[in-house]
């Protein structure tokens, strides 16, 4: 026996080691990866996976009435102060970078990242550029909406909120109003559905006069991030062995931009930190307004071992261009 797998087995003994998830058919999926992940670095190991309904995923409006992207995880954050689970597990695109983690805990592991490209999916697999002006496009990120607003103003962005499978549902109703949804390619990824006809659209920022449609990704795009207590050591250990040290430094880079912005669920933020050929870490970030008139943008390199110093130099670029008035605009 492998001392990692001595040191979980004795912790847990015969009760399982207990998974907090979201209850989507999406979050499923990503805490069934965990489990047999896990399954695999200690063989003989009990888990059972806890889903919890969180009030986000119920909630039809603007999530900021009930305390923005926090919303996601405060249920599964309950979950895991209170030991009722022992690891939980987030998109971490969803962890807002403006509430702190909840007392005790941190992020032990990031598992290597997916796809973050942004698709575009049409009734009728019609060609995005062939929608005709007024169409109707749905999507729940301001994100987007703002970017979509920049490159294609003759389209109109309604919020659409629900799970991917639920959104693409409404999408094929004939008599439905959406034209096309704007999703994350790995979200088709994981639910199987790459069969789908969709567009990939590009990550690299164009301006508008380029008649490119891009989508620069969200903070922590395609990372699925896990959490626990910090006083559980034999889990951090066991969570250190499934960690991939590139996405985490991508992620420290990214998310430290993110604090430093202070954004709030309703902040048309971007950012994405990539490692380039020659072996530098680059951060891309930009700041919109929610129609998209105004934006700043800002791109630097920096190296792998300093990813904390890479973000806060992006943030603090940015917010020399007038990013804090882009974000306090947003609040109106």
């Amino acid at each position: 026996m492998n001392p990692l797998t001595e040191v979980v087995l004795t912790r847990f003994g015969d009760a399982p080691l207990r998974i907090g998830t979201r209850t989507s058919t999406m979050a499923r999926i990503q805490s069934g990866h965990v489990a047999e992940l896990i399954t695999k670095l200690v063989p003989g190991v009990s888990i059972e996976i806890v889903p919890t309904q969180v009030s986000a995923d119920l909630w039809p409006g603007d999530l900021a009435e009930i305390g923005g992207k926090g919303a996601f995880s405060k249920e599964i954050d309950r979950a895991l102060t209170s030991a009722r689970i022992d690891i939980a597990v987030h998109c971490m695109k969803d962890v807002p970078g403006d509430v702190p983690l909840a007392e005790g805990t941190a992020f032990g592991a990031y598992l290597p990242r997916d796809d973050v490209h942004d698709v575009v999916v049409t009734r009728g697999d019609v060609p995005f550029a062939d929608l005709p002006p007024g169409s109707l496009i749905g999507t729940s990120s301001v994100r987007r909406h703002a970017q979509l607003s920049i490159h294609r103003p003759d389209l109109r962005a309604e919020r659409i909120r629900g799970n991917v499978d639920t959104r693409l549902n409404h999408l094929d109703k004939e008599d439905g109003k959406y034209a096309a949804l704007i999703l994350a390619r790995t979200s088709l990824i994981r639910l199987g559905l790459l069969d789908r006809h969709h567009e990939i659209l590009p990550l690299e920022f164009h301006s508008a006069e380029d008649g490119i449609v891009s989508m620069v990704p969200p903070v922590g795009a395609g990372v699925i991030g896990l959490q626990a207590r910090n006083s559980d050591t034999p889990v951090l250990r066991l969570l250190d062995q499934l960690n991939h040290p590139l996405t985490a430094r991508h992620i420290l880079a990214e998310r430290t931009m993110l604090h430093m912005l202070s954004g709030h669920c309703n902040s048309p933020i971007a950012g994405h930190a990539s490692t380039t050929p020659d072996g530098q870490m680059g951060l891309f970030g930009m700041v919109f307004t929610s129609d998209g008139s105004a934006f700043v943008r800002s791109h630097a390199w920096g190296e792998h071992s300093d990813p904390a110093a890479l973000g806060a130099s992006v943030a603090a670029d940015l917010l020399r261009q007038g990013a804090r008035d882009l974000i306090t605009a947003t609040r109106k």
